[in-house]
């Protein structure tokens, strides 16, 4: 498998919570490795623009409320076949529905607070990763 790239959110609930170690060791201990990280408060903009592919769902402006209620630690992980492994290690979207040793069955506290976000493809990984980081600020 090749070494690829992902994108990875700890939202609001998490960081709230003072859980940014937490998660990060756990992506870590996935055989995922930061490449690049860095502590934000979105705007209302960046938020809705990050999110524009659900704009006309009915959850979209509780998500762009959620996600600009407090700081997120936006990274771009690095490691084999990032994307899936990463989406195995924050587990189902739905944390009740989450695998043990998941970070959402660990510490989401609901379906919408549920702690991470990361990529579903390579592709909206590379969207995702340019939306928030300039090339030289990821040093693998």
């Amino acid at each position: 498998m090749a070494v690829t790239r992902t994108f990875s959110i700890i939202k609001p609930d998490a960081t709230r919570r003072n859980l940014t170690g937490g998660v990060t060791k756990m992506l870590e201990e996935a055989g995922l490795r930061v490449v690049a990280s860095k502590r934000i408060h979105m705007t209302r903009e960046q938020a809705e623009g990050f999110y524009a592919v659900h704009k006309e769902r009915p959850f979209f402006q509780d998500l762009v409320a959620f996600m600009i209620s407090g700081p997120v630690v936006v990274q771009v992980l690095e490691g084999e076949d990032a994307v899936s492994r990463n989406r195995e290690v924050m587990g189902a979207t739905n944390p009740e529905n989450a695998a043990e040793g998941t970070i959402r069955k660990t510490y989401a506290e609901s379906i919408e607070a549920n702690s991470v976000h990361g990529s579903d493809s390579e592709e909206n990984a590379a969207t995702e990763i340019a939306f928030f980081f300039k090339p030289e600020e990821i040093v693998g």
